[in-house]
């Protein structure tokens, strides 16, 4: 291995380690608790070694953020595949959505409500977060019907589980209803 693929090497291992610690730092105690200095102290390296990384904390934001998109899509897909009609697979899509907001609080922040400085639903927009949305049109264009575009479709649902996602965590919903509400969702607005 040369001098450069070690090096590569080792930039690549710190850049997980800062994100991974970010990460758990976040969820462990929220994101007000991610700081370039605490960082810095739980990985044993200098600010300005992070800083030689991301420019910031929107940048680290960004790139737990990145990886959460990845999480979201393999957890939606495995949830549908698993199922063998088509309203089973949106349940179970709607259920692994939910459940991946419910476990990661702070990847789903990082995800959907803090900027991270990633562009969506644009040219540019990173194909982590492109590939997580092809995840939820794959099972919920089966049943967008022919009158609807598959993709509006899919961000109308996608808004839907969004918005008991947020209500759920700040409260606002009962969690006794939570498999009622998916019941509901996949029945009037999947069509098979």
């Amino acid at each position: 291995m040369s001098v450069q693929e070690r090096k590569a090497r080792e930039r690549a291992d710190r850049e997980r380690l800062i994100v991974a610690t970010a990460r758990e730092l976040a969820e462990q105690q929220g994101w007000d608790a991610v700081t370039t200095r605490r960082l810095a102290e739980r990985i044993e390296y200098s600010q300005p070694v992070l800083y030689s990384h991301f420019r910031g904390k929107r940048e680290i934001i960004g790139a737990v953020a990145l990886q959460g998109a990845t999480e979201l899509a393999a957890a939606v897909r495995a949830a549908a595949a698993a199922e063998d009609g088509p309203r089973e697979r949106v349940a179970a899509l709607a259920r692994a959505y939910l459940d991946f907001a419910e476990r990661n609080p702070a990847v789903y922040d990082a995800l959907f409500q803090l900027d991270g400085g990633l562009a969506y639903a644009r040219e540019d927009t990173p194909a982590p977060l492109k590939d997580a949305f092809a995840a939820l049109m794959e099972t919920l264009g089966e049943v967008a019907g022919d009158a609807l575009h598959p993709g509006v479709f899919t961000e109308t649902f996608w808004a839907a589980l969004h918005g008991l996602a947020t209500l759920t965590r700040a409260g606002r919903l009962p969690a006794e209803f939570a498999a009622e509400r998916v019941r509901l969702l996949v029945e009037r607005l999947a069509v098979v």
